[in-house]
Order: structure tokens, then C-alpha cells, then sequence
């Protein structure tokens, strides 16, 4: 049963998700992105809002901000939407906001990153002031980025050996994100890109005048096979209390060493608090492994390098687009089955937990 909520194309998961939202009766609302889909087809980020419109209490959970990691992120979406969890929220007075496909350029086109090459989880940040400094990327940006593709076999020796030797570099990490690089990997961008704007926009429209607001980013592509890490940022003591409370002692703060994300700076639920100042926002990002750490890096190598060489042929980048989608989708029941039934677990606490708040 699990398996039916997953698509096998951002086309599909679009249609899918915007079909159940009018079932469900929400109000349902379209950001149509400039660009077009791998097949040609119009993209766009789309929202469905299920609940009391004025209520106090807004429940988001996002999908797709890293492209393909939105199979598993639309999945979740669509199981909700079929869920008696969206009217139990809505009986408690809690809105539900789903937004379907943050990044939807890189969903149809099987690229973790945007149509700018730009990791938008490190694009949420003041561009007025200088991006942090990622000495450990720079030592290995070059590695990571080589002049052809395939990598040679020396190539990949020497990065592995420096991989072994950054091993305990977290903060920043080589993933942290990074701005010197446009080419590279976890590169933050110069200014808001299309779907920072729109997010925000979201935001506006949506959490204006909301008391709580509570936020899942749904996530794939890090940690065990199947296992959902629940992780938070650095917040206040206020806001750490109440996460904690609501979702567990085996949530996991991002800056310690047992997560399996190092620090990054510009993450999309950063935002919340400067479009809803007003509002208490409790965000977490929902993070599942799939496949091992030297699987996804070598996908997202090649897809930096197939973003600098816009010619290679077409058999290879159909090569590194399916070795994206398989990095951060895995197609197995039982993984399908372990991402679902975790995430209907956190919709729940999260459900509980905003209903205990004033």
C-alpha cells in the first residue's frame, strides 16, 4: 500500500498531489516557475491549505527542496492528504500547508540542485552580509570537480584519501556550502533564486498572523538505509524545549556529532522566522538515508560536472541524471514502507504537540 503514494516522475507527482488536494478540499494555489520541465511540461511550486483559514496554528510541511529527494517528499504529502490526520489536525484548529516541489526545475530534471546550480538549502541567507568561508571545501573543490567525466581512477584515490583526511571537519564541513564555486557542489548563489522568493511569498501569505507555526522539510540522501533523522537547528532555549517535547529525545540537533548533517547556513526554514516574526516557529527537517555517502557524492559530482559541460552527450547525461534519482529515491517497497510510516509518526507528534500550545 505504501509503495501507491510514490510517482515516477515530477509530471506524475504533480498531477497526483493537486488531484487529492481537491478531493481533500483544499484550497489550492500555483507558483509557475519561468522555465520548463525535463519533458517540456509547465513546473511550478504548488500549495494546498486544508483547515480553519484563520486558525492560530499552521502545520507546513515541504517537499522537493532538493529536486528528486521530492519523490519521497510528495509521497508523504500525498499520504496526508489521504490521511484522517489532516481532519484530526483540522478538529484541533490546526491548519495544514503542504507545499508540493520547492525546487521544481530540479525535480523534472533529476538535479538536486536548482536551474542555477545553486543548493537552495544553503540559498535562505542574508546576502547583504559575506557567505561564511568553507576552507574544507576548498581543498578538495578541485577533487571533487574534475576536468572529465567519468573521473579517472587516480582522481578517485586521491579524493578518497582526502575525504579520510577531512573526516572529522564538520563545521564547516565540505557540505556545509560554500560561495566561490558556481560550478561546484553546495554552492549558496549571489541572491535569492526563484524559489527563495517564492517560499517567502508563501510564507507571507500563509503565516501572517499565525501563533505557531510548525514546519517538516521533507529530506532524502543521508544516514541508514530507510531511517528518518529528525533534525533541528540551533535555536533558542525556548524553541529547543518545545521541539523536544513534542518530538522526542532522539531528535538531533545539527551542529552535534552524532547528526548526520553538518552545519549549514542559508537552510529554507530560516526564513520562517523573518516572514512571521510574530509567530513561534518550530521547524525540523525530516532526513532519510538511502543509499551509502560515496554513492550520493559521486551522483552529485557528476551532476556539478554535467552543469558545467551542457554538451556532453546525451547518453551520459541520461547516465548521471538516473545515478541523481537513484541516489536520492530508492525504488523498494520496504524502503517506501519505512519513509511513510515514519513520517505519519512525526505528523502525529507534530499534530499532538501544536495542539498543547496556547
Amino acid at each position: 500500500m505504501s509503495a501507491a503514494f510514490f510517482s515516477a516522475t515530477y509530471g506524475e507527482a504533480r498531477q497526483r498531489f493537486l488531484d487529492a488536494a481537491r478531493r481533500a478540499g483544499a484550497t489550492v494555489q500555483h507558483h509557475v516557475h519561468p522555465l520548463k520541465g525535463a519533458a517540456g511540461e509547465e513546473i511550478g511550486t504548488d500549495t494546498a491549505l486544508l483547515g480553519p483559514a484563520d486558525a492560530a496554528k499552521l502545520f507546513i510541511v515541504s517537499s522537493g527542496t532538493h529536486g528528486p529527494e521530492g519523490f519521497s517528499g510528495s509521497a508523504c504529502q500525498l499520504a496526508l492528504l489521504n490521511d484522517e490526520l489532516a481532519k484530526r489536525a483540522a478538529d484541533r484548529g490546526i491548519a495544514l500547508l503542504l507545499i508540493h516541489a520547492v525546487n521544481p526545475f530540479g525535480f523534472s530534471h533529476l538535479k538536486r540542485t536548482n536551474e542555477d546550480n545553486i543548493d537552495l538549502n544553503r540559498n535562505f541567507n542574508d546576502f547583504a552580509t559575506p557567505y561564511p568561508d568553507n576552507p574544507v571545501y576548498e581543498q578538495i573543490h578541485g577533487l571533487l570537480v574534475p576536468a572529465q567525466w567519468p573521473p579517472s581512477a587516480d582522481n578517485e584515490e586521491q579524493l578518497n584519501a582526502a575525504m579520510v583526511r577531512l573526516a572529522g571537519q564538520r563545521n564547516p564541513g565540505v557540505s556545509s556550502g560554500q560561495n566561490k564555486h558556481s560550478d561546484g557542489l553546495f554552492y549558496c548563489g549571489t541572491a535569492p533564486a526563484w524559489s527563495n522568493r517564492t517560499i517567502r511569498s508563501i510564507l507571507r501569505a500563509q503565516g501572517t498572523n499565525r501563533r505557531h507555526i510548525a514546519w517538516i522539510d521533507v529530506h532524502t540522501g543521508l544516514g541508514p538505509y530507510g531511517h528518518g533523522e529528525k533534525i533541528f537547528g540551533r535555536h533558542s532555549e525556548e524553541t529547543t524545549r518545545r521541539a523536544k517535547a513534542w518530538w522526542g529525545a532522539d531528535l538531533i540537533v545539527s551542529t552535534v556529532t552524532e547528526s548526520v548533517s553538518p552545519r549549514t547556513v542559508g537552510h529554507i526554514t530560516g526564513c520562517a522566522p523573518e516572514e512571521c516574526p510574530d509567530a513561534a516557529i518550530t521547524p525540523t527537517t525530516l532526513e532519510y538515508g538511502t543509499v551509502p555517502n560515496p554513492v550520493v557524492r559521486r551522483a552529485l559530482r557528476g551532476e556539478a560536472w554535467l552543469a558545467g559541460h551542457p554538451d556532453a552527450p546525451e547518453a551520459l547525461v541520461r547516465e548521471v541524471r538516473k545515478s541523481v534519482r537513484d541516489a536520492f529515491f530508492v525504488d523498494a517497497d520496504d524502503w517506501k514502507g519505512m519513509i511513510l510510516g515514519q513520517f505519519r509518526s512525526y505528523a502525529l507528534q507534530t499534530i499532538n504537540g501544536l495542539t498543547t500550545e496556547e
